[in-house]
């Protein structure tokens, strides 16, 4: 009987262990996902992550919350998120500049730019656009070129400041026309697009958002975007690059998580941004906002990001760009 009771005994404790230990190994995700955006409210990142989230939230049944960490370029949100718990619980909507610009103009990061971050998908992308000050006797990217050949160190183009993608879109143009125009930086792209309006800069490269409106009420002149293809938001300007072979800028945003976080939560994660991406009502909302949505896998991720680093750092060595700030 002692023997029967002790065995009774044993299977109770098994069986109470198997039931703590399946009830802590609950699915992915059990609690509400920090989408860490290092940019201010309203910008273009913002406003994908806000969808993004609201789409996930309903698609996970766990509230994906969108946190502002703004601040050094976007190292201080990178940072963050890469000395995060690595359980998927913390994610970090990732640019063109924390990916691929920040590695090359900084050797000073707090975190590695590479190995602290899995990628897990790329969401979407978008060209910027070439507006020029409506004085300015060109009509083209061609009449542009030729300008700044005719008359060498006269023209200036403005940007959102050194190491920005407009800075490094003008700095392309100058290597890839092998022409030299003057890159004047300003503190944010509103007041360098002012100043383009005023005559002050002949032309910028920027979001269609940003000059959408200027460039309806004909304050300034579109040439051209910078994507390897027509932006869809833009579809009657030609591209730069079938003028000037090879040039190619885009500003793109992806999803990644700090390095460690179990690959089946990655997949998981993958699958569900992928989903969201690729819905009918959702792609029309993120082409609203002038990007192209994409969804894709991490190992396609990842090879997008390696490229981008070495193509754009580059054009950084070349154009011998170094942050002051």
């Amino acid at each position: 009987m002692k023997t029967l009771s002790r065995l009774r005994i044993s299977l109770f404790v098994f069986a109470l262990m198997g039931f703590v230990g399946g009830a802590g190994a609950q699915p992915f995700p059990n609690k509400p996902i920090r989408l860490v955006v290092a940019d201010a409210p309203g910008g273009a990142p913002d406003q994908l992550a806000r969808l993004l989230a609201q789409r996930l939230s309903e698609q996970l049944g766990q509230q994906v919350v969108v946190d502002n960490r703004a601040g050094a370029g976007g190292a201080v949100g990178a940072d963050y998120a890469a000395k995060s718990a690595p359980d998927g619980y913390t994610l970090l909507l990732t640019t063109t500049a924390i990916y691929a610009l920040l590695p090359n103009l900084r050797k000073d990061l707090p975190y590695d730019p590479v190995k602290s971050f899995v990628p897990v998908s790329r969401i979407a992308t978008a060209s910027n656009v070439l507006v020029v000050n409506v004085s300015v006797p060109a009509n083209s990217v061609a009449e542009l070129v030729k300008l700044a050949k005719d008359k060498p160190g006269v023209l200036n183009y403005a940007s959102a400041g050194v190491g920005t993608p407009a800075h490094l879109a003008g700095e392309m143009l100058n290597l890839l026309a092998d022409i030299r125009v003057t890159h004047i930086p300003y503190k944010g792209a509103a007041p360098a697009l002012t100043d383009v309006i005023a005559g002050n800069a002949q032309f910028i490269i920027t979001s269609p958002i940003a000059a959408g409106a200027h460039m309806s009420g004909g304050r300034v002149r579109a040439l051209a975007t910078t994507g390897a293809e027509r932006n869809p938001a833009l579809p009657d300007l030609p591209t730069i690059g079938s003028t000037i072979p090879g040039y190619e800028i885009s500003q793109t945003w992806g999803i990644v998580a700090p390095s460690g976080t179990p690959p089946d939560v990655v997949k998981r994660l993958s699958d569900e941004i992928v989903k969201a991406m690729s819905a009918p009502d959702m792609k029309e909302r993120v082409l609203k906002t002038g990007a192209v949505p994409v969804g894709d896998r991490p190992a396609d991720f990842e090879a997008f990001m390696a490229n981008e680093r070495q193509r754009l750092g580059d054009v950084i060595a070349r154009s011998h760009i170094v942050l002051t700030e």
